[in-house]
């Protein structure tokens, strides 16, 4: 069954109140809105509200049978926020905690992602909720399947394009283009999903691009002067929250950089180095891979996320879920820079807290870019019939988002200095968001609205 809706952010400080306060998706979505909304002047209140509800939602239920042969119904999601700049674009997530209005928000965001990177997609996102760590490759894969066949042509490469997300990888995005492409015979399928193997249309660096752009956008920031006596990585301690793909690639480009990665965590615990200045990153993988956890590893402390979090260091890496530094623990945090590798883990209120302390948050719809960047380069080539060697792929990866760095902290800069504005923009996600919101405003303007 598919049950298509409207926006579950209408009425964004109700649904918030019902949805538990400050680490509710719509709330922080909703904040950040509000806050960069307050520098657009002069624009219609008429086009604001445009680019904040999703232009399509979609709820379907899942049946599958387990390998047991039990039947059991999971529910999916998948959100168009908008299509302004092109098709909508954005992963797909396995968590049992996936929602509709967690689903909603990250749609809104890869929206402004998007926007600042000046890449021509739309912002969507798509999840089902399940724990896919309890079933089996087989189930997964029915699963998916079963997902991409109810949602039928809301996907497509020119109307709406999954990725990978939380709990899913390459694999999951071959069974995707599979199963599309199976329902829609004689055509190029290709660019329907992007972090596919290479073997069937990938992108060379597609797996390693959220975390290779989480590194290039921190290194640009500090070699534009933006932390006092802070001016490159080399040397820089850095605190990772998680340890996924995203802080695994991090991690070792940081390395590579002279940075000193002292300390690293995953959903079981974390890991302080106790013996030199920085952690043995091999080591550590052979560890992971050999105990699914960095806890214990040799020469190292044993530390909670929440230590992690506190920690004295110059880059804090949250790469894990959403949420993660909120007003309870913000005043807590000890590091001269947040760099966010995961969406939405600082809340409107931490942001607050951070601003006040003199703490940098780089924001999500920057440092996480890269992903979608690199997705938008494997569309490119699926489209073309064509494929990019590694190193063309990561020089445009660095330009684009050097470009999107520069241009949000000169915005920064310029708030900073106005008087009347010094109270409001503290922040590089103010001005970020106001850089996307500006765009986007723009070309709505330009378009007009149908019919």
């Amino acid at each position: 069954m598919i049950t298509t809706t409207t926006s579950n952010l209408a009425n964004p400080a109700e649904r918030a109140a019902d949805s538990g306060g400050e680490l509710a998706p719509e709330h922080i979505i909703q904040r950040q809105f509000a806050r960069a909304q307050q520098h657009l002047d002069g624009l219609d209140g008429g086009l604001l509200e445009v680019l904040l509800p999703p232009r399509r939602t979609i709820t379907v239920n899942i049946p599958v049978e387990l390998d047991d042969g039990q039947l059991r119904t999971f529910v999916g999601y998948r959100v168009l926020h908008n299509r302004l700049l092109g098709p909508g674009k954005g992963g797909i997530r396995f968590h049992p905690q996936v929602s509709l209005s967690e689903v909603a928000a990250l749609a809104a965001l890869m929206t402004w992602k998007c926007a600042l990177l000046r890449i021509p997609f739309g912002g969507a996102k798509g999840g089902i909720a399940c724990s896919p760590k309890q079933l089996s490759q087989r189930e997964l894969r029915r699963i998916t399947r079963r997902f991409v066949s109810e949602l039928g042509d809301n996907i497509g490469p020119y109307t709406d394009i999954p990725a990978p997300d939380l709990y899913t990888d390459s694999q999951t995005m071959a069974w995707i283009y599979d199963t599309y492409d199976a329902l829609h015979p004689g055509e190029n399928n290709l660019p329907v999903v992007t972090g596919k193997p290479l073997a069937i249309g990938g992108s060379e660096g597609r797996s390693e691009a959220t975390g290779r752009g989480c590194v290039l956008a921190a290194e640009r920031l500090l070699s534009l002067g933006a932390v006092p006596r802070l001016e490159s990585l080399d040397g820089a301690r850095v605190a990772i929250q998680g340890y996924g793909e995203v802080g695994r690639v991090a991690a070792h480009l940081l390395h590579e950089r002279g940075a000193r990665v002292i300390a690293i965590s995953d959903s079981r615990g974390g890991v302080l180095v106790s013996n030199g200045d920085r952690l043995d990153l091999d080591a550590l993988n052979a560890h992971k891979a050999e105990n699914g956890t960095v806890v214990g590893l040799a020469e190292t402390r044993t530390i909670t996320n929440d230590d992690l979090l506190a920690l004295d260091c110059d880059l804090l890496i949250p790469a894990a879920l959403g949420g993660q530094i909120h007003s309870g623990n913000a005043p807590a945090v000890n590091a001269r820079v947040v760099v966010e590798g995961a969406n939405r883990p600082v809340t409107p209120e931490a942001d607050d807290i951070l601003a006040q302390r003199g703490i940098l948050v780089l924001p999500d719809i920057l440092a996480n870019a890269g992903g979608v960047t690199v997705s938008y380069y494997e569309w490119v080539q699926n489209i073309e019939h064509h494929s990019w060697p590694l190193d063309d792929i990561n020089g445009r990866l660095r330009s684009r988002i050097n470009n999107a760095t520069d241009r949000v902290v000169a915005r920064w800069r310029a708030f900073d200095s106005h008087p009347n504005n010094r109270a409001l923009c503290t922040d590089l996600r103010t001005a970020a968001l106001v850089e996307a919101l500006e765009r986007l405003t723009s070309i709505l303007e330009q378009r007009g609205v149908w019919p």
